[in-house]
């Protein structure tokens, strides 16, 4: 059960477009695993595969932090399909640790996607699974949750952002 290490913004892994994934490929067993073991360690919701420097179209999410095995959602080349409403709520994420702030996203979202099965579905949800939906999708778009904030948010953001950008050229 290794646990994968969670790229940090700046990375530019973050910014980049993931590629589609073979849903055949028998290692996506294994790294499904540990994006779980992963994303269960650092206290998160969902995780994409880019966040540990995969730009692969793969993202998991559990809204119960392991409580509900049937919980665990395995999306491989997700798409969003529709995004209804907007709601302004506090959000994180795990490549920007300790940083929250309100974010405006979507109230719900539906996202099609293929199973770890290979069987393809779609998905239609609100409330914290809903905005983990949108969130892991974006990431695997090279879209970061700071993209949806409030101009009032960036701003207060800002400098923390700006130390981040620092210490990550220093490193």
């Amino acid at each position: 059960m290794p646990i994968l290490t969670v790229r940090q913004f700046p990375d530019p892994v973050l910014r980049q477009r993931s590629q589609d994934v073979d849903p055949s490929d028998p290692s996506l067993k294994a790294l499904v695993a540990d994006l779980f073991d992963t994303m269960y360690a650092a206290e998160g919701v969902g995780l994409a595969a880019n966040q540990v420097g995969l730009a692969i179209r793969l993202a998991v999410i559990d809204t119960t932090g392991g409580r509900d095995p049937e919980a665990r959602l395995v999306l491989l080349n997700p798409q969003i399909i529709a995004v209804d409403g907007e709601v302004e709520e506090e959000e994180g994420c795990l490549s920007f640790a300790g940083l929250r702030a309100k974010t405006r996203r979507g109230e719900s979202a539906k996202v099609r996607a293929v199973g770890l099965d290979g069987q393809p579905f779609e998905i239609e949800a609100s409330g914290l699974l809903g905005k983990a939906l949108q969130h892991e999708v974006d990431h695997l778009n090279g879209r970061l949750w700071i993209d949806h904030l409030p101009l009032a948010q960036q701003a207060l953001l800002s400098g923390k952002l700006k130390q981040m950008r620092r210490d990550a050229a220093k490193a």
